[in-house]
């Protein structure tokens, strides 16, 4: 690859995109605090957990209630990502409030797992089918991480 130009200007360096990607991911991961002891220093992360409070309570994610004697309680914690467009520039700054579910035990706490992660090779057919048969396809992001639907049994 010729990396010289018609002016006298010394030759471009060439990086591989390893290069790029962990330059990259390293300001990314500078940017998001690690934990809420973090995220709670600066305001634009306390205005996003705000957000996400607001967005729990407006669909009645949540209800108190007093924990069942003898049952376990599965924590909470607090996801930070910066959305980028795609200049590169910040869009926003994403709070979200997860339960850790990693705690749980099978039998006793779960019976079912679910992951609603489509693979790869799902998206790419379905993306070739629409291509083929020139039908629009969307993207969206769900705002709320909580699903708004009832339990049969007690978490």
């Amino acid at each position: 690859m010729d990396t010289s130009s018609d002016d006298e200007s010394p030759p471009r360096k060439v990086r591989s995109l390893i290069d790029i990607y962990e330059s990259t991911n390293m300001a990314f991961l500078a940017c998001e605090p690690q934990n809420f002891e973090e995220a709670i220093k600066e305001d634009i992360w306390i205005k996003a957990m705000a957000e996400e409070i607001v967005t729990i309570e407006k669909h009645d994610t949540w209800e108190w209630v007093d924990p069942p004697e003898g049952k376990d309680i599965i924590g909470l914690k607090w996801i930070y990502k910066t959305k980028y467009k795609e200049d590169g520039t910040i869009q926003k700054y994403k709070a979200r409030l997860v339960t850790k579910g990693y705690s749980q035990q099978p039998g006793i706490d779960f019976n079912e797992t679910f992951a609603p992660v489509a693979r790869m090779e799902t998206i790419r057919t379905v993306l070739t089918l629409a291509a083929q048969m020139e039908v629009l396809v969307y993207q969206l992001d769900v705002k709320s991480a909580f699903l708004n639907r009832e339990l049969k049994e007690e978490v």
